[in-house]
């Protein structure tokens, strides 16, 4: 087995990447390998073509922005306070470009993801879709799939 310097995990949804994290974590642990946690932000409303006035929009994204960059922050706080250096990533822009542009840049050795389950919708709106992330993967990749049980407590937490 391939032993892992350069792990990446991607937080799409930061409440419902936990489990996402915690492999990573373990993973660095046991290959004692770097750990980067990267939350990608996808604005739809920036694209060509939209005729809607963009000011208030763009208000709302630089609020979505901070919103996520905190919470992403408290979620790695904790390992960081174990010892854990992890390297927080807050990307903008379309989330496989992001993504692929990020393994590339830090030489990334293993993706770590969730295996969504949206429907057309969620595609549409936060342009998400694991299957071409999938096609295009230059490094090993691990999707971690959520149990019923976490999908319930996700919605009670929201």
């Amino acid at each position: 087995m391939k032993e892992y310097k350069r792990i990446l995990v991607v937080s799409r949804m930061i409440q419902s990447s936990r489990k996402a994290i915690q492999y990573g974590v373990s993973l660095a642990r046991k290959y004692e390998a770097q750990l980067y946690v990267l939350h990608c932000v996808y604005n739809p409303f920036g694209l060509k073509g939209w005729s809607m006035g963009t000011l208030s929009l763009e208000k709302e994204y630089e609020n979505i922005l901070l919103e996520a960059k905190r919470k992403l922050s408290e979620l790695v706080g904790s390992e960081n306070a174990k010892g854990l250096a992890i390297k927080e990533l807050l990307r903008t822009g379309e989330p496989i470009e992001e993504i692929l542009k990020t393994i590339q840049e830090e030489k990334i050795d293993l993706l770590i993801m969730l295996a969504h389950e949206e429907g057309h919708l969620e595609d549409l709106l936060f342009n998400r879709s694991n299957d071409e992330l999938v096609r295009k993967m230059p490094c090993s990749i691990m999707l971690v799939k959520k149990e019923p049980g976490e999908i319930l407590e996700r919605q009670e937490e929201e």
